[in-house]
């Protein structure tokens, strides 16, 4: 007679839950088949579900079950009832439920599958195309399992924090009005009004600042965002983050909520103590130091400036090159690698190969003899011994250490320094490929400037947005020296990651219509763009900043995944499909012809 399983008789027990307490209990286990074994009579299986794994064995004098386990194979979806039993002598440590094991009465199989495009094994090899494609299926794996239960509990824990903290969760639409920002924004057509388009939000941000001016006072929402940019390890086109705007604060009120949420998300989820308050540091001294504003702090490897240095030594010390760049407005950095982390001389020549990947043409290098002399390195000919000596004592360098070298245009001089950091740090062993290696070292970047400067269109632009509050000591320089202006934003970055970032928002109409003119902004283009938000700024509207935190990136940190796409239940690939489904598709002329859209192919296609 069939046992009725969940119409009856229900589920007792998860996979992980069994304990040697348990043992002569009846239980019911409902999951998936992960392995079978015949030993000769009895039949043994590793019952699976999201919690862990139950060993479960049929016997021969349980007759009916014991013939329907007989027909058991890898990812049946099954039901057993049973008696927990020690497992004597046969623990299993590596399985939580290792002390017993349930020795079945009852067998139901709600499913059977067909083999399988992979194994679902916690650590496999197929490739992530083939995953993707088979995400459902990717998904039974632990690993993955693991990670989208520890979202669920960032999730519930970051709302509980929040609301503790006097915050209301309020949701801001998903399709607006195409505002200039800084990424690329997916466009939907409108059916009921031709030739108009919706455009989907990168970020709450103009919403939120109108939930200021409307008196909520404390904001957040675990928000979808979408960007329609290339892709890449840290990016995917639809993302979440947690949203966060404040009435009457600094931005130092915004870091003490910020530092409560992490703390307790670390808490929580690793049974980690962050200390705070945590290291600010200035935008300068981060590019400085460390080549962008994102630093990771788990390592030394700071990079030395030595521009001025070469100025005061005139024409580069014998080094044309140097000089070049120098006059060109260009900057000169060195990197020391210590001669207890030495390097072969092939190992030498590869990191100049790593920095022209990175866009640089070439790498100077130079290694630390006895009493200071350089060697392996062409600038060793030319270069004058005062000028050798002053760069040795600048970047403190000893016997056998490495001194490597880039100079040229600014930015570029920083990418390159910045990426070629890491990529040591990562070859000395000095951190993990990826993951923390159980060290967090989070910080504020803060005092950025304003605007940056772009060389192709010869404008400044904003370098958040346009609504950033400038230091008041900086406000008078808007007009005549955009460049000198500082703001009130700030990005907390963990481990050479931004995390969060945010600002302090202009509230001030006569600031902000300043701001617009260093931008090369008229009013009546201001009001075009912003009209709402600008007229709404006008009634009374508060002092407020804010912060946005990418959920993704803290669920990736927290559970040390390889990438974005390791936390994300549903990700696109590279170049932004989804082999699953196979989005994006085709639409017939049919739909087109609803929205009002027609559909070119690209030139390539074209006849």
């Amino acid at each position: 007679m069939a046992v009725p399983f969940i119409s009856e008789v229900k589920r007792t027990h998860t996979c992980g839950q069994l304990t040697k307490e348990q043992v002569g209990q009846e239980v019911v286990l409902f999951g998936w088949v992960q392995n079978r074994r015949d030993h000769g009579g009895a039949v043994f299986i590793d019952l699976r579900d999201r919690e862990g794994l139950t060993q479960v064995v049929f016997e021969p004098d349980a007759k009916e079950a014991h013939e329907l386990a007989g027909q058991l194979r890898l990812e049946f979806c099954i039901g057993v009832r049973g008696k927990v039993i020690s497992r004597g002598k046969n623990v299993n440590p590596k399985m939580k439920t290792g002390e017993i094991e349930v020795k079945a009465d009852a067998l139901t199989i709600f499913n059977r599958s067909e083999p399988t495009p992979f194994l679902i094994e916690d650590s496999i090899e197929t490739a992530e195309d083939k995953r993707l494609a088979h995400r459902y299926l990717d998904l039974r794996r632990k690993p993955l399992q693991q990670s989208l239960m520890t979202r669920s509990k960032m999730n519930a824990l970051t709302r509980a924090y929040m609301v503790e903290n006097g915050f209301l969760e309020l949701e801001t639409p998903f399709m607006g009005k195409y505002t200039p920002g800084g990424a690329r924004n997916f466009l939907v057509p409108s059916r009921l009004n031709p030739g108009k388009f919706y455009a989907l939000a990168e970020s709450p941000q103009l919403y939120k600042q109108l939930f200021m001016v409307a008196g909520f006072d404390r904001y957040f929402q675990i928000v979808k965002c979408f960007r329609d940019e290339d892709l890449r390890l840290d990016r995917q086109p639809e993302f979440t983050q947690i949203d966060v705007e404040m009435s009457f604060v600094t931005q130092d009120d915004i870091f003490t909520i910020i530092e409560g949420l992490i703390q307790k998300l670390w808490k929580e989820v690793l049974g980690v103590d962050v200390p705070t308050p945590f290291m600010r540091m200035n935008f300068d001294e981060s590019m400085a130091k460390y080549g962008n504003d994102k630093p990771d702090l788990r390592f030394g490897l700071e990079h030395i400036v030595l521009t001025d240095l070469i100025r005061e030594h005139g024409e580069g010390g014998g080094v044309p090159l140097i000089w070049e760049a120098v006059q060109h407005k260009g900057i000169v950095k060195a990197m020391v690698i210590p001669a207890d982390k030495a390097l072969s001389r092939a190992e030498s020549d590869k990191l100049e190969e790593f920095a022209k990947q990175a866009g640089a043409r070439g790498l100077a290098r130079a290694k630390v003899g006895e009493g200071g002399e350089w060697t392996q390195s062409p600038l060793a000919k030319t270069i004058s011994p005062a000028l050798r000596q002053a760069i040795n004592q600048a970047c403190n360098a000893k016997t056998g250490d490495l001194l490597l070298f880039q100079f040229g245009r600014e930015s570029l001089v920083h990418t390159v320094m910045a990426n070629l950091r890491v990529h040591v740090a990562k070859k000395l062993g000095l951190i993990p490929e990826y993951g923390s290696g159980g060290n967090w070292r989070f910080l504020w970047v803060v005092n950025p400037p304003l605007f940056e400067y772009d060389e192709e269109s010869k404008t400044w632009a904003a370098a958040h947005h346009a609504f950033t509050r400038p230091h008041d000591g900086d406000v008078e320089y808007l007009l005549t020296d955009p460049g000198r202006v500082k703001c009130h934003r700030y990005d907390v970055v963990l481990n050479g990651f931004e995390i969060g970032g945010g600002s302090i928002r202009l509230h001030d109409p006569k600031v902000q219509a300043e701001v617009f003119k260093a931008l090369g902004i008229e009013e009546e283009e201001a009001r075009m763009k912003f009209g709402f938000l600008l007229d709404a700024l006008k009634y009374g509207a508060p002092p407020h900043g804010g912060i946005a935190l990418g959920m993704d990136r803290l669920v990736m940190l927290l559970t040390s995944a390889e990438s974005l796409r390791d936390v994300i239940p549903f990700p696109k690939t590279k170049t932004g499909t989804d082999l699953m489904t196979s989005a994006p598709g085709d639409v017939d002329e049919r739909q087109l012809k609803e929205i009002h859209v027609r559909s070119v192919p690209p030139p390539t296609q074209q006849k």
